[in-house]
């Protein structure tokens, strides 16, 4: 090998001309280019996986990181409209926050257990003369019964003839039973109480049957879990027309709220499980139901059946994300009359994302978004300030005023903003990179995404319908699959009425026992008054 170093095999990949050599350096510098985006990539996506498993599901944003779009949030509020002046309602002396514990339940069972001095400390110590009362100091605690297990005896007396006895050869006398009462399952062991608690217990606080089963142990009661399945199976099917209406009432909403979640589901011929579907489907504050669908897969056919033939008189919006299956439903029924309404908390989540690679570009439109969300937190105080004399607006007329006064023109604002990034304009922001993504996803839903700003009953966010799936996310760690995907249906029917009690604030354990034990006689022609919004106990 020479002094020089021409020998070496590094020498020997170059070539001897200049002009060459700068070309080669070029490409080598580009392929390193494309290297090093990919590699960033790559940690992206890891650092989403790990933030998945192991990572806080809040997407708060670090102090740290505020103070780098501070300047430029201040100024984009500097630039927007002030807001009119609002005359300032008489409200009453807030109310002081005590740090006491808190008052207990009203409804609550009450015993009162009075304690008197003994006799013999009565007496005056002084002058011995019996003292009289003279008042009372009260406190209070809560005390706690385990559940109260009994078996129900039904004794259905017979009634005979004494006189008819001795007609042998016509029959003997006529006998007559009194008649049974209904049951929500024919000739079942569970009562309605039983069922109800079943029910509570696995679709409201999440435990899975084995653990009912060693519960239910502890109270001398021993049911299967597949004992408990079916009777969960069987009261979701006497439970069915109240589901049915529900589910009227839902499509009745001019406004629907949707979003969907996978569960796995056991295929026992395959010996292993699949993916299904929860679908969630949230009406307007006129039709204040939760109703979940299942079906077997992600298909197209899952909300489109669901939504057959929903806005063909008259126009609805459907608030969604971006999936692809909703399109035939904006498309294809009634001549466009569904409106799409895309979701800001969907958009900014991969601007969150993004802050990893690209902090300075997330965080600037992180401050557009927010923005967004202070016309809405203006919207709602100035809705509770009014005075309570009758002429306070709806919450609707006042969200309108402000977006089509605020949040249209910083949405402008915006829009021209995330345009500006992009490499075809001149940007430098590549359409493959997280934020890239992020632009592009924001882009191609600007039009769903801002008609919210048209309709003050339109929400800026689809979050209502993911808190209502949370149920199904919470309960899918404890129980793990469905069964079948009979199963899974039997799931979205009780899903629906417990989140439906829930959003009516209606005990769920004590509407299912009393509809339970009421609904196999209650005339068909009055079933809506059994709805968790209708129900009287």
């Amino acid at each position: 090998m020479t002094t020089d170093g021409t020998n070496t095999p590094a020498a020997q990949a170059f070539p001897g001309d200049l002009a060459a050599c700068h070309a080669l350096i070029q490409v080598q510098r580009e392929q390193l280019d494309k290297a090093e985006r990919r590699i960033s990539q790559m940690e992206h996506q890891l650092q989403q996986l790990l933030r998945r498993l192991y990572g806080r599901s809040s997407e708060k944003i670090d102090p740290k990181q505020m103070a780098l779009f501070a300047e430029m949030l201040g100024q984009l509020q500097a630039d927007s409209p002030s807001p009119a002046p609002q005359p300032t309602p008489v409200e009453p002396p807030p109310q002081r926050q005590g740090h006491g514990r808190r008052r207990l339940g009203r409804d609550l069972p009450r015993e009162r257990r009075i304690h008197d001095l003994p006799e013999a400390e009565k007496p005056c110590p002084c002058c011995h003369q019996v003292r009289e009362v003279i008042g009372q100091e009260v406190s209070e605690q809560i005390d706690f019964e385990p559940a109260k297990v009994k078996v129900i005896e039904h004794v259905r007396l017979k009634y005979a003839c004494k006189a008819c006895e001795a007609k042998a050869a016509e029959g003997g006398p006529q006998i007559t039973v009194a008649e049974k009462p209904l049951s929500p399952i024919e000739k079942g062991l569970a009562a309605p109480g039983l069922l109800a608690y079943i029910i509570v217990s696995r679709f409201c606080d999440h435990l899975p049957y084995h653990r009912l089963e060693r519960i239910l142990e502890r109270h001398d009661i021993r049911i299967a879990r597949s004992t408990q399945c079916d009777w969960a199976a069987q009261s979701a099917l006497a439970l069915k027309p109240l589901y049915d209406l529900m589910l009227q009432e839902v499509r009745a909403s001019r406004v629907i709220h949707t979003d969907d979640t996978p569960v796995d589901v056991l295929d026992k011929l395959l010996e292993q499980t699949r993916t299904g579907r929860f679908w969630v489907y949230l009406g307007d504050d006129g039709h204040p139901y939760v109703v979940f669908d299942y079906t077997p897969s992600r298909s197209r056919d899952g909300p489109m059946t669901f939504l057959k033939d929903w806005g063909k008189d008259e126009r609805r919006f459907l608030q969604a994300d971006a999936f692809g299956g909703y399109d035939g439903i904006y498309a294809g029924q009634a001549g466009g009359l569904v409106v799409e309404v895309a979701c800001w908390a969907h958009a900014r989540r991969y601007f969150y994302e993004a802050r990893k690679t690209d902090p300075k570009r997330s965080a600037e439109a992180l401050a557009f978004i927010r923005l967004l969300y202070d016309v809405e937190t203006q919207a709602r105080e100035q809705f509770h300030k009014q005075p309570k004399d009758g002429t306070a607006r709806p919450l609707s007329a006042i969200r309108l005023e402000l977006r089509q006064q605020f949040a249209v023109p910083r949405l402008e604002q915006f829009k021209a903003w995330l345009e500006a990034q992009q490499v075809v304009n001149g940007g430098s922001v590549l359409p493959k990179s997280p934020m890239g993504q992020a632009i592009t996803y924001a882009l191609n839903q600007w039009e769903a995404l801002k008609v919210y700003t048209t309709d003050g009953e339109l929400d800026i966010d689809n979050n209502a319908a993911e808190n209502a799936l949370r149920r199904i996310a919470v309960g899918r760690k404890n129980w793990l699959f469905c069964g079948s995907d009979n199963g899974g249906t039997t799931a979205a029917i009780l899903f629906s009425l417990v989140a439906s009690c829930q959003r009516h604030r209606v005990d769920p354990f004590a509407y299912l026992r009393d509809v339970l034990a009421r609904i196999a006689a209650h005339p068909v022609n009055r079933l809506a008054e059994l709805l968790p919004g209708t129900w009287k106990a």
